[in-house]
C-alpha cells in the first residue's frame, strides 16, 4: 500500500484532475506532463483515473495501489 493519502488524491483529481495534479501529487511526473498539455485527455482520462482511485486500483509511481482508507480492504465473507 502506498504511504500517498487517498482522500488527497481524491481531490486532487476531483478538483484539478484535468491539471494532472494527482499524478504530481503520487510520482507520476511523465503522465503528469501529459495530463497537463491535453487537458486531462479532455476530462476522460481524469475521469477515468477518478474511478480508478473511488475503486482502489489507482497505483502511485512504484506500483502500490493508493487507498481511501488505510485500513485492510473487507475479507471475503464464507457462508455458514
Amino acid at each position: 500500500m502506498s504511504e500517498k493519502d487517498g482522500t488527497t488524491t481524491l481531490l486532487l483529481c476531483a478538483l484539478v484532475g484535468n491539471f494532472g495534479a494527482h499524478r504530481f501529487y503520487v510520482g507520476k511526473t511523465g503522465s503528469g506532463v501529459a495530463m497537463l498539455l491535453t487537458l486531462g485527455g479532455l476530462g476522460v482520462w481524469s475521469l477515468l483515473d477518478l474511478i480508478q482511485i473511488v475503486r482502489g486500483q489507482f497505483t502511485d509511481a512504484t506500483g502500490n495501489a493508493i487507498r481511501l482508507s488505510k485500513q485492510d480492504p473487507p475479507r471475503d465473507r464464507q457462508a455458514a
